[in-house]
């Protein structure tokens, strides 16, 4: 039996750690070249952005109302934008990723982009428009029961309206009323998923202290 001494296993590690890392050398190195070297390197690069854009865009694609040709375009289009802005920051890459996984963090933005500003090419309603009388619906609440959550609901409106900061009444009425996509949100306020979760969770926890403190739920224990 063949018996790996301590030192050569970690040089195997040691070749196996360090193959990722000469992949994004290569890339840098190549991206940062002249002439042919860097155009065969943009065109590999767009490539593989497509790839990653056009599945991101099918994994999506139910929520988004975007198929076919429209789809494609706007694969395209995030691909494009993605490598434009990897481009323009190649410096800022630290090679603490993968080149490839930083890279594909651009597009996967860019796709969020490009379906937020797709959703409201279509959007039938204003995002300030409150549309209370579907709330049941999108709860799939029993109409056979409506005496059960019709003073719930009114309760729920009423904590919305007195309850919440402008900011968090804009956006829960968006995501639980209108059924706004996260990605549109984010386009139309100019802002990032992590504060829409960060305003969606305040909200929440305010509304549910005022229906809490009106008897209309119970308190967590």
């Amino acid at each position: 039996m063949t018996r790996v001494t301590p030192g050569a296993a970690g040089a195997v590690v040691a070749r196996r750690e360090s193959a990722p890392h000469a992949e994004s050398i290569r890339w840098r190195a190549a991206l940062r070249a002249a002439g042919g070297e860097r155009e065969i390197a943009l065109a590999e690069l767009y490539a593989r952005l497509l790839r990653v854009a056009r599945s991101e865009l099918h994994r999506r694609s139910a929520t988004a109302q975007v198929y076919g040709v429209e789809l494609d375009d706007l694969a395209h289009q995030a691909a494009g934008d993605a490598l434009l802005a990897i481009d323009a920051k190649l410096e800022s890459f630290r090679g603490e990723s993968l080149f490839t996984t930083w890279a594909y963090a651009f597009v996967v933005l860019e796709v969020s982009k490009k379906l937020g500003r797709h959703f409201w090419r279509r959007a039938p309603t204003a995002l300030d428009g409150e549309q209370w009388e579907r709330l049941p619906e999108r709860f799939g609440l029993d109409p056979a029961a409506r005496a059960e959550w019709a003073e719930l609901l009114a309760a729920l409106r009423t904590a919305v309206d007195e309850q919440l900061s402008d900011r968090q009444r804009r956006v829960f009425v968006a995501v639980v009323l209108n059924g706004v996509p996260l990605d549109a949100l984010v386009a139309e306020l100019d802002t990032n998923r992590n504060a829409l979760y960060k305003t969606m969770f305040d909200a929440r926890r305010k509304l549910f202290v005022a229906l809490v403190a009106s008897g209309h739920l119970e308190a967590e224990r």
